[in-house]
């Protein structure tokens, strides 16, 4: 995998997630029809996240294979992430409700300024 956009050298998701295991920031957010859940009998909805930092990944042999990891921060202080894969390799049963869900996320403008740092 491949790089596309990030503004550090890691080139893989693999690599994104050990950074964020290292900093005890690593609880995979689930989505459910209930909403975003770390498995901590709590779910999680959009106006309770925010998405502090994205990581665009593509395969370098099949480029139909793509992931996107969201590292989000729940008002409770929870830092966690959520692994995207789409194409041709959809990682999630019901891929409209997963959209739907996380464009409703409101993303803390890590485009304009790094505001977050793995």
């Amino acid at each position: 995998m491949s790089v596309t956009t990030t503004p550090q050298n890691m080139t893989s998701s693999s690599e994104v997630l050990e950074t964020l295991r290292h900093k005890k920031m690593d609880n995979e957010l689930r989505w459910t029809s209930d909403g975003f859940t770390a498995g901590r009998g709590k779910n999680y909805q959009p106006d309770e996240l925010e998405v502090i930092k994205t990581f665009r990944f593509e395969g370098e042999s099949d480029p139909s294979y793509s992931e996107i990891l969201y590292v989000i921060r729940a008002n409770d202080g929870l830092i966690g992430y959520s692994l995207d894969a789409y194409g041709a390799e959809s990682s999630h049963e019901n891929e409209e409700g997963y959209d739907n869900f996380i464009r409703q996320i409101p993303h803390t403008g890590h485009d304009q300024q790094l505001l977050f740092e793995l």
